[in-house]
């Protein structure tokens, strides 16, 4: 308990949060802040991970990672035990899209790196952080994947090839963890309004945002950062200690096709 706070749910428990600047990225950062929690911030963005580090104050750091780089893993974890003496919980959050395209019109180089990114580098988050996941005595991985690893989405194959084989990998490394007393699991958000939904990729003249309109969802709204976040906080919390290799999906009923419109008078 830190003096003068009622105990919070991530007292001494230290949260490493990749992509930690982004739209979901920070509002995970900010809320395990609120909640007690050491926080490690990775992020490519150096500029805007050191101004939230440096805004959220001493329980906070940042660290330049580059999640498809094994050696920029181990440099980042290392820095996150060396600060705050342990790693508790990983959330693997940092993800990119690719410019809307069809499969036939998708170059090489853009598949790659989507899937180096968003693939690869949570696997990499994985396997790096197990070890000090371990010394800690346990803890808790969730992987952010998407509503697209749950269906298919036209013109969007690298970013939805990517989320699926996430699903995968996060139930393989839930059997391989579960006896560390380690859980693993995956939160798949829809349509949530921050910049990666509402702007453009790189390359791209439209955003996802674009493709969906809220209006037919069951809650008719985009979802907003905060809806991921205090799933994410139940699910890495001991409220959750019976649960591991689960999937959570957080889209206002996106996924149940079209809700029934309410009759005016």
């Amino acid at each position: 308990m830190r003096k003068g706070h009622l105990l919070t749910r991530f007292d001494n428990q230290t949260v490493f949060v990749t992509g930690g600047t982004g739209g979901q990225g920070s509002s995970h950062v900010r809320a395990f802040h609120a909640e007690g929690a050491n926080v490690m911030i990775g992020d490519i963005d150096a500029e805007r991970g050191a101004a939230l580090a440096d805004e959220l104050g001493p329980r906070a750091r940042f660290t330049r990672l580059d999640v498809t780089d094994e050696s920029s893993w181990s440099a980042a974890v290392l820095a996150t035990e060396s600060a705050f003496g342990a790693l508790n919980v990983l959330v693997n959050n940092a993800g990119v899209q690719n410019p809307p395209a069809p499969i036939e019109n998708t170059e090489q180089a853009t598949w790659s790196r989507i899937l180096d990114i968003n693939l690869t580098g949570t696997f990499l988050g994985i396997k790096v952080a197990t070890p000090a996941l371990r010394r800690a005595a346990g803890g808790a991985i969730v992987n952010i994947a998407s509503t697209m690893g749950l269906g298919g989405t036209a013109q969007y194959a690298p970013y939805v090839a990517s989320k699926w084989a996430v699903r995968g990998l996060t139930r393989t490394a839930a059997l391989e963890l579960g006896r560390d007393h380690i859980r693993v699991n995956t939160i798949h958000p829809g349509v949530i309004a921050t910049s990666f939904i509402t702007e453009p990729a790189a390359g791209a003249s439209a955003a996802i945002a674009d493709f969906y309109s809220p209006e037919p969802f069951a809650i008719p709204r985009l979802g907003e950062p905060t809806d991921v976040t205090r799933l994410l906080l139940f699910l890495t919390s001991s409220d959750a200690s019976f649960i591991t290799g689960s999937e959570y999906v957080v889209d206002g009923g996106l996924l149940l096709g079209p809700a029934l419109q309410k009759e005016t008078a």
